[in-house]
C-alpha cells in the first residue's frame, strides 16, 4: 500500500474523454440514464475495433454449470456505479466500464452472455450470490477474509484507499488522523466504512473529537455530498474517485494518497458462491485474457494500468 497510483496527463484526459457525459455529478443517483452507450464515441469506437475477437474455448465452456451452458447466459450483479469499473445504466440492466469491457470478453471466451443486474448496495450483491439468485459480481469488489466465508473472489484488480475533498483540502484531511472531528462520507457497508468507524474510536481514545461518519448506498450519493458541502470527504477506493475528481471541473481534489489509511495490500474481484464451479472457470479465463492481451488493453483504456494483476488469484485478500 506504499504505492500510490500515478496517472500521466494522457491517461488522464483519455478517462475524461472516455467516460464524458456518462454522469452528470450534479444529478446523478447510481444509475445515471447517461451511462448506457458512455464509449460511444469515435475514441472508444476505435478502441473497440482494435479489442481482439475471441472464439469460444471449449475446454472452458464444458467446465460450465450446467444451467449456464443450456441458457447460453450467466447473471452478474452490480450495486450501482463505480466508475470507471462499473457505471450502471438506469434501465438496471445496461452496463459500461471496465467491468462491462471484461464482461464482454469473458463472454466470448466461455460461449455464453452476461447479462447484468443491479441491486440495492452490497450486501444485497452478496446474499443474492450465496442464495443463487445471480450467477457472480464481476466487481471489482473488496476481498476480504469476513467476507470469504460465504463467498470465493476471483481477484483481478488492486486498489488503494484515499479522501475526495474540495480544492485545497480546506480541512486539511490528509490521513486517519486528521479525519477526527470531521464529516467523512463513506459507502454503507462498505470496507471504508469499518475503517473509518474504527478510526472515529481511536480519535475519542486520543481525547480527539469523533469522526462524523456519514454512510451512502452509493458513489454519486457520496461524492455529491462532499461538492454540496455537507461531507468534508469521501473516503473511498483511489480508482473511482480519480474519475470524480477528473469530473468535478476542478472542484475536487484527492489526498491521503500513498498511505496505508488503515488498510493493507488490497485485492478485488469478482465474487461466486462459496465452491462454485465458476470459480475456477474464470481464474482460467482471465489469465487467457492476460497472456493474450484483452485484460491490459481494457485496463489500460480505462487508465487503470496501475491497478493491474500479473495474474488472478483465488481469495488473496486478507483482514481490512
Amino acid at each position: 500500500m506504499s504505492v500510490p497510483i500515478r496517472f500521466t496527463r494522457s491517461a488522464s484526459l483519455a478517462v475524461t474523454a472516455a467516460l464524458s457525459g456518462c454522469l452528470v455529478l450534479a444529478g446523478c443517483g447510481s444509475n445515471p440514464p447517461q451511462a448506457k452507450g458512455a464509449t460511444d464515441n469515435s475514441t472508444g469506437a476505435a478502441a473497440d475495433q482494435a479489442k481482439p475477437k475471441l472464439t469460444v474455448d471449449k475446454e472452458l465452456n464444458a467446465l460450465l454449470p450446467e444451467k449456464a451452458r443450456t441458457s447460453g447466459a450467466l447473471v452478474s450483479v452490480n450495486n450501482g456505479s463505480f466508475p470507471p469499473y462499473e457505471i450502471a445504466g438506469s434501465d438496471g440492466h445496461s452496463l459500461t466500464g471496465a467491468s462491462a469491457d471484461l464482461s464482454d470478453a469473458l463472454g466470448q471466451l466461455l460461449g455464453v452472455k452476461i447479462e447484468h443486474v443491479t441491486a440495492d448496495g452490497l450486501p444485497s450483491e452478496l446474499t443474492g450470490i450465496k442464495a443463487g439468485r445471480y450467477d457472480l459480481a464481476i466487481g471489482p469488489i473488496g476481498d476480504f477474509k469476513d467476507r470469504q466465508g460465504a463467498n470465493d473472489f476471483v481477484d483481478w484488480a488492486q486498489e488503494f484507499v484515499v479522501f475526495a475533498v474540495k480544492k485545497g483540502n480546506p480541512q486539511g484531511i490528509k490521513d486517519l488522523d486528521t479525519a477526527c472531528g470531521k464529516r467523512i462520507a463513506v459507502m454503507g457497508g462498505g470496507s471504508a466504512e469499518g475503517v473509518i468507524k474504527n478510526q472515529s474510536e481511536k480519535c475519542v481514545a486520543d481525547g480527539k473529537p469523533a469522526v462524523k461518519v456519514q454512510s451512502y448506498k452509493d458513489q454519486p450519493g457520496s461524492i455529491l455530498a462532499v461538492r454540496s458541502g455537507r461531507a468534508d470527504a469521501f473516503f473511498s477506493s483511489q480508482a473511482p474517485l480519480t474519475y470524480f475528481v477528473s469530473q468535478s471541473k476542478g472542484e475536487l481534489e484527492l489526498t491521503g494518497t500513498g498511505q496505508a489509511n488503515g488498510f493493507n495490500d488490497l485485492y478485488q474481484g469478482a465474487v461466486v458462491a462459496k465452491d462454485s464451479p465458476l470459480r475456477d472457470v474464470l481464474v482460467k479465463a482471465i489469465q487467457k485474457l492476460i497472456d493474450n492481451g484483452t485484460y491490459g488493453q481494457i485496463m489500460k483504456q480505462w487508465a487503470l494500468s496501475a491497478n493491474q494483476l500479473d495474474k488472478p488469484g483465488v481469495n488473496l485478500g486478507g483482514d481490512a
